[in-house]
């Protein structure tokens, strides 16, 4: 009888390993997709950025008008970038907290796996 209910145990303990397994992967595709996204837009921005720089360069009227224009350029990439990384930042709260439940749900459930298989419980 104690065998039967150790092995049915065990049983459930791998089914929860499994589903446990799921989770990690929806939760890592979660965070590659905001990942991606943030460097998309960070990427989408630099281009637009070069865009500005080259007609900049090809427009301005004289030296004095392409360095300000360089420096208002340099300022708009400088803020955004400490924009991006206060997201990146809030990104990485999250995901850390994400994972850090997802570890105590999985500790949890092996605490009580191990409740149910040791003898005297």
């Amino acid at each position: 009888m104690n065998a039967k209910k150790n092995l049915e145990s065990m049983n459930e303990m791998g089914s929860k390993a499994m589903e446990n397994l799921n989770k990690l992967a929806e939760l890592n595709m979660k965070v590659l997709d905001k990942i991606t996204s943030r460097q998309m837009e960070a990427m989408n921005f630099m281009m637009e950025q070069s865009k500005r720089q080259m007609k900049l360069a090809t427009e301005a009227k004289g030296f004095d008008d392409f360095i300000k224009g360089q420096a208002e350029l340099a300022k708009e990439t400088s803020e955004r970038m400490l924009q991006e990384s206060k997201a990146s930042m809030q990104i990485a709260t999250e995901v850390r907290e994400d994972f850090r439940s997802f570890v105590q749900e999985g500790m949890s459930a092996i605490s009580q796996g191990v409740r149910n298989v040791t003898p005297g419980s």
